[in-house]
């Protein structure tokens, strides 16, 4: 039995600014790390398409 395998964004760059709380590589939060395997495709996907704008978000908070 084959199955899919779980899309990431995990660019191996693993580090969780902790006054953001997010990894700076992917731009999930502890949480969504810790539960990505739990998760389904569409919860995933959600949380994907959310992580460009947490991307720019965090970057213009970093430039203040």
């Amino acid at each position: 039995m084959s199955r899919n395998p779980i899309k990431t964004p995990c660019v191996q760059v693993c580090f969780v600014d902790p006054k953001a709380g997010v990894c700076v590589g992917c731009f999930r939060t502890m949480e969504e790390l810790g539960r990505w395997t739990k998760y389904s495709d569409e919860e995933r996907a959600a949380i994907m398409a959310a992580l460009p704008g947490r991307e720019d978000a965090y970057r213009e908070a970093k430039k203040a």
